[in-house]
């Protein structure tokens, strides 16, 4: 009986007149059902027997039409649907056959995509992180997690054609080049690092944290590499030529990953175009995981998709404010901004001017040797101080700033995360010129005391290394700081708020997550392990694990002792920005990288290059030992006739997707036109259909 009624009600049509539409288009749509009781003589009905002119042309081709294609109506369509799975073969054995093995192979590939999705680095909690403190903070934890692969990766290319190779050729014995060294620069060559006699136990502890002692002449760091080179009759290689390939490729590499992540961020980008309208869009109609398990999973689901909306929403209120001020008012706030940019711009000076004057007098002392023990060691991390100190006090400045100009939450992230890079790079920059004034005597090769070696060898007999372990210094520097301020601040802050009750503790409250200037703290580390990495091989293993022991830090410290934050951004254009920015450290240690190759001599004293004028000057060395053939191949490479037509088809390359760039740019905004269009239209149509009803 239940089965009988149920089919009844699967039969019940819409009365259909041919010309008059719906009867009372203004009424109800449940009007609009009749019963199945019902007789409707104007629906055509199917005859199975018959085929119409769009079956015969389909069968005449080979394959059925599709039903949704059909200009039928939908009672034939049901009855052909019905016809066809009754009394027509749809497919052969072979297409049977072949429709299971593809269900097969795409079950299989479901199964390999869920279990991927089991094997990514940190994926619940990065969905966890997201459905609590929205998108903005979940972007921080991927870029973190982009650059612990990166480095890892980048380690394991040292470890493969440097340092493993290293250390085998020096255990098989094999003999080292013979030295080329002019008479009068044998003092050049002598470099001791390791002082024989015995050594307290708390030295090794200094060592270990200043990269000095029994650390200095280690795989770690350059001078420990030898000139070494191995020659069979199949089989040729040389320690120094595999040591500057690898830097340069590891840097292409970085360059190579930092681009394409930034070509998947700017589709996103401009996919939504920023615009609060399409945003909310995809949002509302796309943005639902159904895949989300649990209870869990859809509460942090539903979380994310809040802190959303609550951006756009916040985006669209600041924009009508704007648009809602007066001449004066506009004249006044651009004033303001411009008074606050000056300031920012004296604090950063005030902060190179501390950088340069700390890093002169820590080389100083240290080249005298006229303090030991915990006061050195205070000495060698002067500069790592001064820097920590400033990039954490001026930001933090510039931070309260920021809320006097009355920016976008977007807007804002950038324009802290702008200041904040002027602020490390140039202050990295500021070290590295220091360093640099010392090595090279200002570039005066004629000076008492880089004419002999033509670089200051008195104090940096192996300056190489001694760049290492500055950037090695700055690196455990910074990671000793982010666990400080973990237990030290952050833990009692949020001891004292939670435990209490005071009108001190309710204004200054927990703190909320800070996602520019943590980001810029990895782009920072990672700048340092790019310059230094050329005379610390062992630097990408270091950033690493600093990397990891990182993440689980500002895990705690999110779901422990943050609020979820008062003001979103959108993370769409904030993942692109931290590409970019990622992008300029590239750059800087890229400049480091060719001076240090291309200009300055190389150490008379340690190194795989220390019988060359420039690490460069292997590469032409190397090149006159190969075939006739190999060479002329490559002089044709490195030659106008090659070089000349390349860059003339790469700027046509580069030319064509900025204009195919352009273009996809005008298609999103002409669909994003025809979409309000469309909306307007639906909405008048609404309108007339409330008004007609009435």
């Amino acid at each position: 009986m239940t089965s009988d009624l149920n089919r009844q009600d699967s039969h019940r049509e819409y009365d259909y007149f041919p010309g008059d539409g719906y009867p009372g288009d203004h009424h109800s749509l449940r009007l609009r059902r009749l019963s199945s009781r019902r007789s409707i003589p104007n629906i055509p009905h199917y005859n199975p027997s018959s085929s119409d002119g769009g079956d015969s042309e389909a069968d005449n081709q080979g394959q059925p039409r599709e039903l949704r294609g059909l200009p039928q109506h939908m009672a034939i369509k049901k009855a052909k649907l019905k016809s066809r799975g009754i009394l027509v073969p749809v497919l052969s054995k072979a297409e049977l056959w072949k429709q299971d093995k593809l269900k097969k192979l795409q079950k299989l590939q479901n199964k390999a995509r869920e279990f991927l999705y089991f094997l990514t680095l940190w994926g619940k909690t990065l969905q966890k992180i997201g459905g609590n403190f929205g998108g903005g903070v979940r972007s921080y934890f991927l870029f973190l997690r982009f650059l612990v692969i990166l480095n890892f990766v980048s380690f394991l290319l040292m470890a493969g054609f440097v340092i493993i190779p290293s250390l085998v050729f020096r255990q098989t014995g094999v003999s080292f080049m013979n030295s080329n060294s002019t008479a009068g620069e044998e003092k050049c060559t002598i470099y001791e690092p390791n002082p024989p006699g015995l050594v307290v136990f708390y030295d090794y502890f200094l060592d270990l944290l200043s990269g000095t002692g029994f650390m200095e002449y280690s795989f770690m760091f350059y001078g420990y590499y030898n000139n070494t080179m191995v020659e069979d009759r199949n089989f040729s290689y040389k320690i120094s030529l595999a040591y500057l390939f690898t830097a340069i490729f590891y840097f292409a590499f970085c360059l190579i990953c930092i681009i394409t992540r930034m070509g998947s961020a700017a589709r996103v980008a401009v996919a939504t175009g920023g615009s609060t309208v399409v945003n909310y869009s995809m949002i509302v109609f796309t943005g639902w995981d159904y895949g989300c398990l649990g209870d869990t999973a859809t509460k942090l689901k539903q979380k994310n998709l809040l802190y959303r909306l609550q951006v756009d929403l916040e985006e669209e209120r600041l924009k009508k404010h704007a648009a809602s001020l007066t001449l004066l008012q506009k004249f006044g706030l651009h004033s303001l901004r411009l008074l606050m940019f000056l300031l920012v711009l004296g604090l950063n000076i005030a902060a190179f001017f501390g950088i340069f004057y700390a890093t002169s007098y820590s080389q100083n002392q240290s080249a005298g040797k006229e303090s030991d023990g915990v006061q050195a060691l205070f000495f060698e991390y002067l500069p790592s101080i001064v820097i920590s100190a400033g990039n954490f006090l001026v930001p933090l400045l510039c931070d309260q700033i920021a809320k006097v100009e009355h920016y976008s939450p977007s807007i804002t992230v950038i324009v802290a995360l702008l200041r904040a890079v002027v602020l490390r790079f140039v202050g990295l920059g500021v070290l590295l010129f220091t360093l640099w004034d010392q090595i090279t005597c200002t570039g005066k090769i004629n000076d008492e005391k880089c004419k002999l070696c033509r670089y200051n060898y008195d104090s940096y007999p192996c300056w190489e290394t001694r760049v290492g372990q500055e950037m090695y210094k700055l690196t455990l520097f910074d990671l000793l700081i982010n666990i400080a301020v973990l237990v030290l601040v952050e833990f009692p802050r949020r001891m004292v708020v939670d435990n209490w009750s005071s009108k001190i503790s309710q204004l200054v409250g927990r703190q909320e997550f800070v996602v520019s200037a943590n980001v810029l703290g990895l782009v920072y580390s990672q700048t340092v392990v790019w310059t230094g990495a050329m005379f610390c091989p062992l630097l990408p293993l270091i950033n690493t694990v600093k990397f990891v022991i990182l993440f689980y830090c500002k895990k705690i410290t999110l779901f422990s002792n943050c609020r979820p934050p008062q003001k979103t951004f959108r993370s769409t254009t904030s993942a692109f920005f931290f590409l970019v920015v990622l992008l300029l450290g590239w750059m800087l240690a890229s400049v480091v990288l060719i001076y240090s190759i291309a200009v300055i001599r190389p150490s008379l004293g340690c190194g795989p290059f220390r019988f060359y004028d420039s690490m460069w000057s292997i590469v032409p060395k190397s090149l006159n030992s190969l075939p006739a053939v190999t060479q002329e191949f490559l002089f044709f490479i490195g030659s106008q006739a090659f070089t000349i037509p390349l860059f003339s088809l790469s700027s046509l390359v580069m030319f064509y997707v900025i204009a195919l760039f352009s273009i996809y740019g005008k298609s999103v905004r002409l669909l994003r036109q025809q979409l309000k269009g469309e909306s307007r239209d639906k909405q008048f149509l609404v309108k007339q259909i409330e008004e007609l009803s009435q």
